[in-house]
């Protein structure tokens, strides 16, 4: 046991090792990082420091106060990196149980949009509390951050721009970045009297400048911005055009109040990612992993009656054509696959038409290009799968009636479904909504009624074939 000690690390030993020591002296892995003994304390300890990531796994398990207390016995930096990759729910609660002195550390060493993402998952009396304890100007910035709408510039920017006044020279900018800890500067901002911004010089073009040199004069063209009400895609947008590496974001009369950085802009668009996965087939973007049963049925409720409806209402297409079912039995069999390929169809070009929202690379007014696009190839593919389908069909019916139903509805079916997959994201980004949005949910009923309705229809049509 002594050499295990995490103040005698052997070299030899790898992360499973480590992690295994971690869960205890007793060999249990239900305790997770929760602190027991000394010894399972000083290995917990010794798991957080070594390996971060792997210690947030197991602190998202362990109770608020349990993980407070390992993270307050640890170096602040080490906190910090923990907390950064717990889900901001447990974070927040985390945070909480912080005693004053670690707390104003962490928060203060912690990017302003990432501890305001985790005080907005607290109730106000507890976040009013870690608001008192903080320094009142972190809490200042922190509070216009919470002011701003959700996923906009002003909420997910850092208010700690570095600038300097216009008279300013690149001595003095050194002289400032001396005074700076733990802040990641890209670009030096240039401001008239007012505040105004006016410039923004790269810090390599100040460290390479001569010392008595202007700010002003090092700045050249006005710098591209963003207002700090621009949404994520219009900021996203900037960055694509420009290509810079901060973005400065400005008030309605032009004075700098943050800055955005590329790391922490392709991260908040790595969750939004996540979260319109999640809003597709009508999850919460609130609910996390580790969410109780409760929040998930609660969240989950909604969307799953609202699936039963149009669930109800794909099959009452099917109804209409009861009397052709019963007299021919083979299309009871035939009918998934027809629902099943237009499914397939609509859910890859809703797939690509929201990759191409999501990256800027179409807008809503590009609309009949991606719809046509999208439709051609569902033609194109479900002349393909039809034949394939058919000649199958041929072999195992012996019926060419039956064989021509399912080719011509294939076809239409999947003709209709990449219409749609690409109809539906489009006509909501027209309207100002979030494309996501149960796109899923919507596409699945609007193909299974095109399928079932095509399919069914056909076969009515060629019943005396069949």
């Amino acid at each position: 046991m002594a050499s295990d000690s995490p103040r005698d690390p052997h070299p030899g030993s790898d992360r499973d090792s480590d992690r295994d020591a971690s869960q205890g002296a007793n060999g249990s892995s239900s305790r997770g990082l929760a602190p027991g003994s000394p010894v399972e304390f000083a290995l917990a300890s010794a798991l957080i420091r070594e390996f971060p990531g792997d210690a947030a796994e197991e602190i998202e398990r362990a109770s608020a106060a349990e993980a407070a207390e390992l993270l307050s016995a640890n170096p602040r930096a080490v906190a910090v990196e923990v907390l950064r990759r717990v889900t901001p729910e447990h974070a927040a609660r985390i945070l909480a149980a912080l005693p004053r002195r670690v707390l104003r550390g962490v928060c203060s060493d912690l990017a302003p949009p990432r501890t305001a993402a985790m005080l907005a998952q607290l109730g106000d009396e507890p976040r009013e509390r870690i608001m008192a304890a903080l320094d009142p100007g972190l809490a200042r910035e922190l509070s216009a951050l919470a002011s701003y709408p959700r996923d906009t510039a002003g909420a997910l920017m850092d208010p700690r721009a570095t600038s300097l006044p216009r008279s300013a020279t690149a001595r003095d900018v050194v002289r400032r970045l001396k005074t700076y800890r733990h802040r990641r500067v890209d670009d030096v901002f240039v401001v008239g009297e007012d505040g105004q911004l006016m410039g923004a010089v790269a810090l390599q073009d100040v460290v390479l400048a001569e010392p008595d040199a202007l700010l002003i004069d090092l700045a050249g063209v006005a710098p591209a911005f963003v207002r700090a009400v621009a949404s994520r895609d219009e900021v996203l947008e900037v960055f694509d055009q420009h290509r810079v590496r901060s973005l400065p974001v400005v008030d309605y009369e032009g004075r700098l109040v943050g800055v955005l950085r590329q790391r922490e802009l392709m991260r908040a668009s790595r969750e939004q990612a996540a979260v319109d996965a999640m809003t597709m087939v009508g999850a919460s973007e609130d609910e996390r992993a580790l969410s109780s049963p409760l929040f998930a049925i609660r969240k989950r409720q909604l969307w799953l009656q609202v699936n039963l409806v149009t669930a109800f209402l794909a099959a009452s297409v099917v109804g209409l054509f009861e009397q052709t079912i019963a007299q021919v039995t083979a299309l009871a069999v035939l009918l998934p696959v027809v629902a099943g390929q237009s499914g397939n169809t609509g859910a890859q070009a809703l797939a690509v038409t929201m990759r191409g929202l999501s990256l800027r690379e179409v807008r809503s007014r590009q609309w009949l290009a991606v719809v046509t696009k999208e439709a051609l190839a569902g033609a194109g593919n479900g002349v393909a799968i039809a034949l394939t389908t058919a000649a199958a069909v041929f072999i195992w019916s012996r019926s060419t009636g039956l064989s021509l139903v399912i080719l011509l509805s294939m076809m239409i079916s999947m003709t209709m479904a990449g219409l749609a997959g690409a109809a539906i994201p489009m006509l909501l980004s027209a309207m100002r909504q979030d494309p996501a949005q149960s796109s899923s949910i919507i596409l699945t009923t609007v193909t299974d009624i095109v399928g079932f309705f095509s399919f069914l229809g056909i076969a009515t049509l060629l019943s005396n074939r069949l």
